[in-house]
C-alpha cells in the first residue's frame, strides 16, 4: 500500500481516486508489488487506520534516505532549516484551525513543521499540526532531536542551523547555544532590546553589497540574561516600507532603509552572515516543489492520521527523487556558496516524469517473456541506458 501511494505521487496522482486511472497499468502493478490494485476507499480506511508508530517509521525512513544521499555526495557539512507552512483544508477536515494565513485567512488549515537538509534539498522531519499554532510551536523538541539523530548516524560533522525570527525564543536560543552548533536566527526589532537608538547614531556600517550595508554589534538580551553577538543589516529601498515603527530610523538625505537583525554564534563578516540567511530561501523553493508536484497541498481524507501520513508519504517521494537523482548521475555538481543551498543541480520531478515517466511504450511477450518496449529517441535511450547501468553498479 505505501509503494502504491508512492507510485500514485510520483506519477503526477494528487487524489486517492487518481489511482483508479492506473488500475490495469502493468508497470505501476508491477512497482506496487499488486495483482489488483485497491479501491480508493479501501486505501482511504488504510490511511485512517495508520498508528503514530507507523509515522515514526516512515519519519526514520525519510531520514535514512536524506543521509544516505548526504554520504554519497561526500559532502562535509549539514545546514537545518526549519519552518512551517500552510496546507489549507476543508471545514470539515479533523484537527484543521483557523490561523496564520495572510492570503486566506478565513479558511482552516493545517501548519506542519518542516526540517530542511539544505546541501541536498530533502526533508528530515515533517510534524503536521493545526492551523491554530505559533510558527514555534514544538520545535524546540523537534531541533534537540535532530541535532542528536545528525550526530549519532554521520559523528563528529559540522552542523549549521537557520531559523526566522517566528522561531527566536529563550527556549530556542539557549538550546543552540547549549548544543555546540553554528546558528544564525532572525531577531525582530523589539521595543525592549533598546537598539534603535544605537541604529541611529552609527556612522560606520560595512558594505554587504550595493544596496546592503551591515554591521555586528554585542547586544544584551535583558529578558532573556543573554548576550549575543547581533548584525545589523539595512537594505536601500525606492520607498517607504512597510514596517512604520522603523520611520524613526530614516535619514532624509539618505533615502530609505528597511532594517533587520539576524542574532548568531557565527564569526564571519557581515557579507558571509547575510547570504547565509538568504540561503534560507531554497527551503521555500522545495515546499515549492512538494505542494505543486508531490502533493504535499492535498487533503486527501477528512481523518488527521491519514493526512499526516499523506504528507510524510509525499516527503518521503520527494527524498527518493533526489537520492535517484543523486545516485544515477542525473544531479550535476555546483560551485559552493555561501549560501549553502543545493551542492547539486537537480530536475524538478516534471522534468523527470517527461524523461523517464511518461514515456510511450507498450508490453511485448515474445517466445512468451514480458519485455517493456519503449518508443525512445536516441538521447532518451543513451539517458536511460546510463540510469540502468549506475542502478546495475
Amino acid at each position: 500500500m505505501t509503494l502504491a501511494v508512492i507510485g500514485l505521487i510520483l506519477v503526477g496522482g494528487t487524489r486517492l481516486a487518481h489511482l483508479r486511472e492506473l488500475a490495469i497499468d502493468p508497470v505501476f502493478l508491477r512497482f506496487a508489488r499488486f495483482v489488483k490494485l485497491p479501491s480508493e476507499r479501501t486505501l482511504s480506511r488504510w490511511l485512517k487506520d495508520i498508528s503514530e508508530g507507523y509515522r515514526d517509521r516512515l519519519a526514520e525512513l525519510l531520514r535514512d534516505i536524506a543521509f544516505s544521499t548526504w554520504a554519497h555526495g561526500k559532502l562535509c557539512r549539514i545546514t537545518i532549516d526549519l519552518d512551517g507552512t500552510i496546507v489549507r483544508t476543508g471545514g470539515a477536515v479533523e484537527g484543521a484551525e483557523h490561523g496564520f494565513n495572510p492570503h486566506h485567512p478565513k479558511d482552516p488549515s493545517y501548519y506542519p513543521l518542516t526540517a530542511h537538509l539544505a546541501q541536498t534539498g530533502q526533508l528530515l522531519d515533517v510534524v503536521n499540526r493545526s492551523g491554530r499554532v505559533h510558527d514555534s510551536e514544538g520545535a524546540v523538541g523537534r531541533l534537540r532531536f535532530l541535532i542528536d539523530e545528525v550526530r549519532e548516524r554521520i559523528g563528529n560533522v559540522p552542523i549549521e542551523v537557520r531559523l526566522d525570527g517566528a522561531f527566536c525564543q529563550a527556549p530556542v536560543l539557549e538550546l543552540l547555544a547549549a548544543s555546540g552548533v553554528d546558528f544564525a536566527m532572525k531577531l525582530p526589532m523589539w521595543k525592549w532590546l533598546d537598539v534603535r537608538d544605537r541604529i541611529h547614531r552609527r556612522k560606520s556600517w560595512s558594505k554587504v553589497h550595493a544596496s546592503v550595508d551591515g554591521f555586528s554589534l554585542q547586544l544584551r538580551l535583558k529578558a532573556w540574561k543573554r548576550t549575543e553577538r547581533v548584525v545589523v543589516f539595512r537594505k536601500r529601498i525606492s520607498g517607504k516600507p512597510a514596517k512604520n515603527f522603523q520611520l524613526q530610523l530614516f535619514q532624509p538625505d539618505d533615502g530609505f532603509y528597511e532594517y533587520s537583525m539576524v542574532v548568531t554564534n557565527k564569526k564571519d563578516s557581515e557579507a558571509t552572515i547575510w547570504q547565509f540567511m538568504a540561503g534560507r530561501g531554497a527551503h521555500e523553493k522545495t515546499l515549492g516543489e512538494l505542494k505543486q508536484n508531490f502533493a504535499f497541498g492535498s487533503v486527501v481524507t477528512n481523518d488527521w492520521d491519514a493526512n499526516s501520513t499523506w504528507q510524510l508519504l509525499s516527503a518521503l517521494t520527494h527524498n527518493l527523487a533526489r537520492d535517484f537523482q543523486m545516485k544515477t548521475g542525473l544531479a550535476t555538481l555546483r560551485k559552493n556558496s555561501r549560501k549553502r543551498t543545493y551542492r547539486y543541480s537537480f530536475r524538478s520531478i516534471r522534468t523527470l516524469r517527461f524523461l523517464l515517466v511518461h514515456i510511450p511504450g507498450r508490453i511485448a511477450r515474445p517466445q512468451g517473456r514480458s519485455e517493456l518496449r519503449i518508443a525512445a529517441a536516441p538521447s532518451a535511450r543513451e539517458r536511460i541506458q546510463g540510469v540502468i547501468d549506475a542502478i546495475a553498479a
